[in-house]
């Protein structure tokens, strides 16, 4: 875990940090979304066929070969499983133990271009510093 702040200006950096890594993960959460809803969908759709022999008789092989004869549709299946299991895994290791030193310099470097462009830049608002 990181030190806690020693004055009121690190602590305000902290919130800023921490806003901006929220807002980065919402993003990312709503490209997951986006993602699931097209990709996602359409791997399930064209899998449909296979869903009835899974319903007479399910075996793992059956789903194995279902995967190796639709390939896009595993690709699909697993690019949008991939990304969401990502995120999972990284907000975890955040909860867990905060930010790493990298993610930490990259977040500061990112808030002092967000600051530089101030009020034009999409996430000035959530990175400003309260009055």
């Amino acid at each position: 875990m990181t030190e806690p702040p020693s004055n009121l200006d690190d602590f305000e950096t902290e919130q800023a940090l921490e806003a901006l890594r929220q807002q980065t993960m919402r993003y990312w959460w709503g490209l997951n979304l986006g993602l699931w809803l097209t990709v996602g969908l359409w791997s399930l759709w064209s899998l449909r066929a296979e869903y009835a022999i899974w319903a007479q008789y399910f075996t793992w092989t059956a789903v194995r070969f279902a995967l190796v004869y639709h390939r896009l549709a595993s690709l699909g299946l697993g690019l949008c499983a991939g990304l969401t299991l990502a995120l999972l895994m990284s907000e975890s290791r955040h909860i867990l133990w905060g930010l790493t030193p990298g993610e930490r310099t990259r977040l500061l470097q990112q808030l002092s271009r967000v600051q530089q462009q101030g009020a034009s830049h999409p996430w000035w608002r959530v990175t400003r510093k309260k009055s």
